[in-house]
């Protein structure tokens, strides 16, 4: 039986791969089981499986988009430093906002292997950047709306420090790159990085595995309701 299981193994996660268009809840797990495409093993198929179980809890679950009034930008970014069990490579996630609807969202692992918490969550701030000038000017184009400054949340001190501070340090030079991305966009006022607590950090989701109370913490923040659960 276990003969069948790479074929059918990719045709389950390429559909999954297909509904995170609208489970950001399933993301992360989604990122890590598509690495496993080439020759994936029965326990790879296993985890498969409790992802299923997992969406088969609540088939209506999916994102609410509403009114609230504003059309503020707003991105939160968050990293699992060293997170990967055999390569030690962080996991960024990120989560794009617009009027306090999610509407971008993305779990990676990045490239190389961070040397520190701070590196790896920089990294994921430089991401996080990209995808919200991108997005600025996709909005400009279409003329939606009135583009103001734009928000990035982050959870690490050290991080928000080293995008505020001008002056590099000796351990700052190997993201020097990044560093003068993110600061010349806090420079010309496009966006404006503020602290989140960890707690109330929503890219929490796109970056490490999370159980129960934490998911729907999380899943309600980011719009995401069960159709069918009881008013």
């Amino acid at each position: 039986m276990f003969c069948n299981i790479p074929e059918r193994y990719r045709r389950l996660v390429g559909k999954l791969i297909y509904l995170t268009i609208t489970r950001p809840d399933i993301s992360f797990a989604v990122s890590v089981n598509s690495k496993f495409m080439q020759a994936p093993h029965v326990d790879h198929w296993k985890v498969v499986i409790h992802i299923l179980r997992y969406i088969k809890k609540a088939p209506g679950q999916g994102l609410l988009y509403e009114d609230k009034g504003n059309t503020q930008i707003s991105g939160y970014c968050d990293v699992d430093w060293a997170g990967g069990p055999i390569d030690k490579r962080s996991t960024t996630g990120y989560c794009v906002f617009i009027g306090g609807n999610i509407i971008s969202w993305k779990s990676k692992k990045q490239n190389i292997v961070a040397r520190s918490n701070a590196e790896a969550e920089y990294r994921a701030m430089t991401m996080t950047t990209c995808e919200l000038v991108w997005i600025k000017q996709l909005l400009q184009e279409l003329q939606f709306c009135e583009v103001k400054q734009m928000k990035l949340y982050c959870d690490n001190q050290t991080a928000l420090q080293i995008a505020s501070n001008p002056v590099f340090h000796e351990r700052t030079k190997h993201i020097e790159i990044d560093c003068h991305f993110v600061r010349e966009k806090l420079l010309s006022k496009e966006i404006n990085t503020e602290f989140v607590s960890s707690n109330d950090q929503l890219a929490d989701i796109l970056t490490k595995s999370l159980r129960g109370p934490r998911i729907q913490f999380i899943c309600l923040k980011l719009g995401a309701y069960n159709l069918y659960a009881p008013a």
